[in-house]
């Protein structure tokens, strides 16, 4: 339980980390935060002893192919969360992670065809309406919430539907991002150049960026041993409402009208999806008892 607490906390207090980077280009952090993402990633394979297993999938055509469409839904990912960080729009950014679940389980219907409990057709449906209203009011930044929401859905379709250890994937991804992080830096040097080298605090935070981005996915990998999917699903929403919070309480982001209705429906929504995933949790935990 603390360490999903301390995961989600994490994720959800990233906007005050991000905007000490505000006069960063977004692609270095991203690109920076790939690269020292990578080096602390490796330093806890080899303190696992998997290097054999990390360098094994390196070399597995089976599995390179699709950690590369991961590795890419999760770069995309993360330039868009930066980006609409430093560029004042937190409260989008939590909505994506709200709608999240939501295309999820509606990917796990189209591509599993997973089947939909009446209380799950429910929520989307409230969310969808939700969005539909948002799409009116809010055009400019809708892009935001649904390129995170399905960005992220995406790299957990791939991952779930690759057979490779959580941290052995998430080394093969840094990994495959990495000669794109170096030829932007390199390519950055060029053009004006890096953030890094500048200061010592922006140096510090961007070396930081890597702990930042590595240390959440080892709680959290923790925690899916050890918590029960019903409790960890209701968790999840503790990072979007920790950046809804941000954005609307420390940075002053306004919410207009139409974006207040929204986040009532999809908040609906989401109260129907986590009811129906207690519920069911309760069904499965009798059944087997």
């Amino acid at each position: 339980m603390l360490a999903a607490l301390a995961a989600y906390g994490l994720w959800g207090l990233l906007p005050l980390f991000f905007r000490l980077l505000h006069h960063v280009d977004p692609v270095e952090i991203v690109t920076q935060r790939i690269l020292w993402s990578l080096l602390l990633i490796l330093a806890i394979i080899a303190a696992r002893k998997g290097l054999p297993a990390f360098l094994g999938a390196m070399g597995d055509r089976r599995l390179v192919v699709p950690l590369a469409g991961s590795a890419m839904m999760i770069g995309v990912n993360w330039l868009t969360y930066v980006w609409a960080v430093n560029g004042g729009h937190i409260v989008a950014a939590s909505l994506g992670y709200f709608l999240n679940p939501l295309v999820n389980v509606t990917l796990g219907v189209l591509v599993l065809k997973e089947k939909l409990r009446l209380s799950q057709m429910l929520a989307i449906g409230v969310a969808a309406i939700g969005v539909a209203i948002l799409a009116a009011s809010a055009l400019t930044t809708l892009w935001i919430s649904l390129a995170l929401a399905f960005s992220f859905a995406f790299y957990a379709l791939l991952r779930k539907l690759t057979p490779v250890a959580p941290m052995t994937g998430l080394g093969v991804e840094t990994a495959l991002l990495t000669p794109l992080a170096i030829a932007y830096l390199l390519w950055e040097m060029g053009h004006g150049g890096v953030g890094f080298g500048q200061d010592m605090p922006t140096t510090a935070l961007l070396i930081i960026s890597g702990a930042v981005t590595t240390v959440p996915l080892v709680l959290f990998a923790v925690a899916a041993q050890r918590l029960p999917m019903a409790t960890l699903g209701l968790m999840q929403y503790l990072a979007p409402t920790l950046q809804f919070l941000c954005g609307v309480l420390l940075f002053g982001e306004k919410l207009s009208t139409g974006q207040m209705a929204s986040f009532g429906l999809i908040w609906l929504g989401l109260i129907f999806f986590a009811s129906d995933g207690i519920a069911n949790a309760r069904r499965n935990r009798l059944a087997t008892a």
